[in-house]
């Protein structure tokens, strides 16, 4: 891959690229700016979405500093250009570094404003703390935060403060923004009891009829759906011309080597057609959307493309200042105690049998997924033990280095089987499975694909019954592993409707281990030899 080509254009005359759809005279020149899914990653990040130094890896690039150098360069390019311009945000903000564990927000709220981000749809991680978190976030943005299919109206601290949509104004244009939130939110994160979640294309429907009322020209949905949802909604609501995307952290791009699909797709359906973008994930890309219009706000052409922040682009220095002055107050942060061991807790057995560290982790990843059957985790994930005595932020980040996030999948029992005896395959290196939620035996001594001999199932009144093969079972594990690594390749290539993207499994065990201390996992005969 060859960065130094790979650079954000800023140059080249939108009207030279565009694609023209329909016939008619142009009225309006819009520019849209988009950004999705930065999940807090406000230092670069590489390819498998780990901080990482300039220089240090070729699949280095982004952050927020850099992201704000390539948006104001877009800006200015386009208001050249005679377009009007806006920036929308499709949502997660929250989860995915210390900025966001230590402040919940706060940092991301600073950067945005900074960006002059002037609309944002709710994703599904803004509710990973809570409705508090979340209520607090919105009564401090100086743009407004929007979802039309979650209800808030039973949930004191978010009643009324999130909005359905919004109608701007750009030189006589009339642009309605429609929110939309994945119902996964309900189980993959913590909006609590009283927010209710809807059905995205009906929720749609009503608000662009609300604004088409009040006279929009124009409507755009601001989705943390996913392409695939988008692509499902597309063309089937009257007059949502636009699908600015999020949530599945799609890379739609006419120059990307990593790219999903192409920069604007235009789909159409029954009530019209849709043109849908999406910028990856991790502060690593920026959209850019142009869209010349005529007098009734029709699309007549469109252009654009999603680039990835290189990092030949220098430091916005507002942005770096607003990222320095928290960066400064994070060894604080790591010293933080969040809980207590009564024992200090090693990994010496971990890569072979059962051990207590594993156990915890497997249960703390089960815990935070009350939808799951199992949980399965590496032992490799596992880089050191805890100590005696008080355990602190940065013993929990020295035991789990890697960034990665809680992953779902759904497998029948047999391709549950078959995972098993992949991770039992590899006894002594770092694709051990350590488990919770089932009880297996296993003959160490046999060959490597047949030492899994029985798996017995958790049931919800706490016995264990045989694993059913034709049954559907819901694994929480972590992404490395729900993408084939460690030989996992089951998990990613029959697994269904995975999601990749929960709560930082750090922040999944830091909240565990406050919660149990002090802290003494034992081993139960999970994983028993013959």
């Amino acid at each position: 891959m060859n960065i130094a080509r790979r650079t954000l254009l800023t140059a080249l005359p939108a009207t030279l690229l565009m694609t023209r759809i329909a016939q008619g005279q142009v009225a309006h020149r819009l520019t849209i700016l988009h950004v999705n899914d930065i999940h807090s990653r406000h230092e670069p990040v590489d390819n498998r979405a780990l901080t990482c130094k300039p220089g240090a890896r070729p699949d280095c690039y982004g952050g927020t500093a850099r992201l704000a150098t390539a948006l104001f360069a877009e800006r200015d390019a386009a208001r050249a250009a005679g377009r009007e311009v806006m920036l929308l945000d499709a949502g997660d903000q929250f989860q995915g570094s210390l900025y966001y564990t230590a402040w919940h927000g706060e940092v991301e709220l600073a950067v945005m404003h900074a960006f002059g981000t002037e609309a944002m749809a709710v994703g599904n991680h803004e509710f990973d703390n809570g409705p508090e978190v979340l209520a607090r976030f919105v009564d401090r943005a100086r743009f407004p935060v929007l979802t039309a299919n979650v209800d808030c109206s039973a949930e004191p601290s978010l009643a009324g403060k999130l909005r359905p949509s919004i109608l701007l104004e750009r030189a006589g244009l009339k642009i309605g923004i429609v929110g939309l939130t994945t119902g996964q939110t309900a189980t993959t994160s913590s909006p609590g009891p009283n927010v209710k979640f809807l059905e995205a294309q009906p929720a749609l429907a009503r608000e662009a009829e609300a604004l088409r009322a009040q006279g929009a020209d124009f409507v755009i949905a601001l989705s943390h759906l996913g392409v695939a949802q988008d692509h499902a909604i597309a063309g089937q609501v009257p007059g949502v011309s636009v699908i600015i995307g999020g949530h599945s952290h799609t890379v739609l791009s006419d120059s990307e080597a990593e790219a999903q699909g192409p920069a604007h797709a235009l789909v159409r359906g029954p009530n019209g057609a849709s043109v849908i973008v999406q910028a990856g994930c991790f502060a690593r890309y920026l959209g850019r959307l142009d869209l010349d219009l005529d007098e009734h706000g029709q699309i007549l052409a469109v252009a654009g493309d999603t680039r990835h922040v290189g990092l030949d682009l220098a430091e916005h220095p507002g942005v770096a200042a607003i990222i320095a002055g928290y960066s400064v107050q994070l060894d604080a942060v790591r010293r933080r105690v969040v809980g207590h061991a009564e024992t200090a807790l090693d990994i010496t057995t971990c890569r072979i049998a059962e051990c207590p560290l594993g156990n915890f982790v497997a249960d703390a990843l089960l815990a935070a997924m009350p939808g799951a059957d199992v949980a399965i985790t590496n032992a490799g994930g596992l880089r050191t033990g805890l100590p005696a005595g008080d355990i602190t932020i940065g013993d929990v980040l020295s035991m789990l280095p890697f960034g990665n996030t809680t992953a779902t999948v759904q497998v029948t029992g047999a391709d549950l089987q078959a995972t098993l005896a992949n991770g039992l395959s590899r006894a002594g290196v770092g694709g051990f499975p350590q488990v919770a939620g089932m009880r297996i035996s296993w003959s160490p001594l046999a060959a490597p694909m047949e030492r899994l001999r029985q798996v017995q199932i958790r049931q919800k009144d706490g016995s264990f019954a045989p694993l059913d093969p034709q049954r559907l079972y819901t694994v929480v594990t972590n992404n490395f592993m729900r993408t084939g690594g460690d030989g996992y390749t089951v998990l990613r290539d029959r697994g269904q409707n995975a999601y990749d993207t929960g709560p930082g499994v750090d922040e999944v065990v830091e909240a565990a281990i406050t919660k149990a201390s002090p802290l003494a996992p034992a081993l139960e005969g999970r994983i028993a030899p013959e």
